[in-house]
């Protein structure tokens, strides 16, 4: 998949995400056509085998719901979530509300009550879809200015559009709140780490500090495993899947335009904290090892954490495994 910003882009797709797009039958012979214009999503809802690739505007242009028709969940979320890489999230809600807006004609007057009461539950639902599976993109002002002018303009049409817009916008600060509040532990936490690394570099002429070992704090490989998890749940909770497209695909060098840098564009803070907690991890289980002065107490920690291993393993907890593996 080409990494360059540009209309032209061609997406590969994997068969079976939507049957929406037109593509061409096997065996039809390649020409050049004369340029056409990109079909609208009544003309895309064809019978034919599943498409392979379209144009950046293509895509957006099935992404857009209209009175009779709704794009496939795996299409909106799959294309959410890879978009990102070729234009930002605020231009590609802005580029589908400028589609809706054109396509329902919203920004005449009066408008088509009957037309636009069929299309509202739908753009509702792409919103809502939107808002819950990547809330990490309405913390841009632009992205929420553009939701609240769609639904004012279909409001005329039906007043709950409001009420379901209010529901909508509290549930995504509720859930924005708490993506804030985990960042903010897990930066404090990162925090005192580095404080406690640099006291010890500061004192490593001075004895030790006296401290206690894991075993004197709790004994029990299970219950120790089950707050492994809880750890691990509450990182995981954060983590949006944009995190992991964003973290691992880098910026074509070779791309001239003047769009912002991928790094100005990567938003991977939960993810990277999430490394941090499998590292401090592997370094408490060696730390814990190493500190009893005989190798019969040593042995003694070897082996209660090979029974938090296990016990990882049962509940399900693989990467607190691997850490302590």
């Amino acid at each position: 998949m080409p990494q360059t910003v540009c209309s032209g882009t061609m997406f590969t797709t994997p068969s079976g995400f939507s049957p929406h797009l037109a593509c061409a039958e096997p065996g039809e012979e390649e020409e050049e056509e004369a340029p056409q214009e990109s079909p609208g999503p009544a003309a895309c809802l064809t019978d034919g085998p599943p498409f392979t690739s379209a144009s950046l505007e293509t895509l957006i242009q099935n992404l857009v719901p209209t009175a009779d028709y709704y794009p496939e969940k795996a299409y909106v979320f799959t294309l959410l979530l890879s978009a990102r890489l070729f234009i930002p999230p605020s231009e590609l809600l802005s580029r589908v509300c400028e589609l809706c807006i054109k396509q329902q004609q919203l920004d005449q007057s009066p408008l088509d009550t009957v037309k636009v009461r069929k299309f509202g539950p739908k753009i509702l639902q792409l919103l809502r879809e939107w808002t819950e599976t990547f809330p990490s993109d309405f913390r841009d002002e632009k992205m929420v200015g553009h939701l609240k002018d769609i639904i004012r303009r279909i409001a005329p049409c039906d007043e709950a559009y409001w009420k379901t817009l209010n529901q909508m916008l509290q549930k995504l600060n509720q859930r924005l709140a708490l993506m804030s509040q985990g960042e903010e532990s897990f930066f404090k936490v990162s925090l005192n780490a580095s404080s406690i690394s640099d006291k010890l570099v500061a004192f490593k002429t001075k004895p030790p500090p006296i401290q206690k070992d894991i075993l004197s704090i709790c004994n029990d490989p299970y219950t120790l495993a089950q707050q492994l998890t809880h750890v691990e749940l509450e990182h995981l909770s954060h983590i949006g899947p944009e995190e992991f497209v964003q973290a691992f695909v880098q910026k074509d060098p070779l791309d001239g335009t003047q769009q912002p840098s991928f790094s100005e564009q990567k938003k991977t803070s939960n993810l990277e904290a999430y490394v941090r907690w499998f590292n401090r991890l592997c370094y408490l289980v060696a730390t814990e090892i190493c500190m009893p002065a005989k190798k019969k107490q040593r042995a003694t920690v070897i082996e209660f954490f090979i029974d938090v291993a296990r016990e990882c393993f049962n509940i399900g907890n693989f990467n607190s495994l691997m850490a302590i593996i």
